[in-house]
């Protein structure tokens, strides 16, 4: 297998388990999403600590690399209590759907930030995902102040991922998976801890259950899956499969939580995918045009 499939096969299992991830929230709605977002890190990261002692890999930074890494956790920290936020507010198709636009800034901010130019071909992609955000959230018949401040904090979240991924395949050469992950997720805590402290509530034995699994199914496998599959594989590329957390996600809601999606939020989403779908599609375009001028 190669190093391309090899991450895309990574990020495809992480995201069986990232889409564990809306349902288990709901199951905590009544804790702060403050507090749900900081326990998801700092138990995570506990994980990844006990990972790291039995295989062995040594997860100690030095002081140098101290400042990256607070930015680095800050950013997840806010993607994490924006997602979680959101999902308060807003339908899970109208979450996920419009977190998932992760990749169209990846595309944009690796062009500005990396110079690497965007082919035309690539816009018509951007096109439809920007329709697809207007007919989900913008046509929507059940429409609300709530529901608008969850969508708008799902794009929040969107960016924040999308910076969370090319700093985790910026990173991929200068540090171990675990010691990476570990250092991102404990960072993420400290910064959320404030936000957990002021409307603290202790959690039930059943909440935290729930906790521990959110901590250990989306986030210890699904997003440290996914930080290893950015090690092989373009950012953009790599969350464009994570988008299909969408479609779990609302089929689990439906299934579990007898959450229905209208037929906007679905055609918006189909919409989406396909521009999504477009953008990904344009790398092998950009392949085969550029061998056609080689040959």
């Amino acid at each position: 297998m190669n190093n391309h499939n090899r991450g895309l096969l990574l990020v495809s299992i992480g995201t069986i388990f990232l889409s564990t991830s809306p349902i288990l929230t709901r199951w905590v709605a009544d804790l702060p999403a403050g507090e749900i977002a900081f326990f998801r890190m700092l138990l995570g990261s506990m994980f990844i600590f006990i990972i790291s002692k039995v295989t062995g890999t040594g997860i100690w930074l030095k002081i140098k690399d101290m400042p990256k890494f607070l930015l680095y956790g800050l950013i997840t920290a806010l993607h994490f209590l924006l997602y979680i936020a959101s999902l308060m507010y807003t339908s899970i198709a109208h979450s996920l759907s419009l977190v998932y636009t992760a990749p169209i800034m990846i595309a944009v901010l690796t062009a500005l930030f990396f110079k690497e130019p965007i082919p035309r071909h690539k816009y018509l992609g951007i096109f439809m995902v920007i329709l697809g955000i207007i007919i989900l959230a913008g046509f929507e018949p059940m429409l609300t102040k709530e529901m608008i401040l969850g969508d708008v904090m799902a794009i929040g979240s969107a960016l924040c991922l999308a910076l969370y991924s090319i700093a985790g395949r910026r990173e991929r050469d200068n540090y171990p998976l675990f010691q990476y992950v570990f250092w991102v997720y404990f960072l993420a805590a400290i910064f959320l801890l404030p936000v957990a402290l002021k409307n603290f509530s202790l959690p039930t034995p059943k909440n935290f259950a729930i906790l521990l699994l959110i901590a250990l199914l989306p986030t210890t496998l699904g997003h440290t899956l996914y930080n290893a599959g950015l090690r092989y594989v373009h950012p953009a590329y790599a969350n464009l499969i994570m988008t299909q957390e969408i479609t779990s996600g609302i089929l689990l809601g439906y299934f579990l939580l007898g959450e229905v999606p209208s037929k906007n939020s679905i055609m918006g989403v189909i919409i989406m995918l396909i521009g999504l779908w477009q953008v990904l599609h344009a790398r092998s375009l950009d392949k085969n045009q550029t061998l056609g001028r080689k040959t």
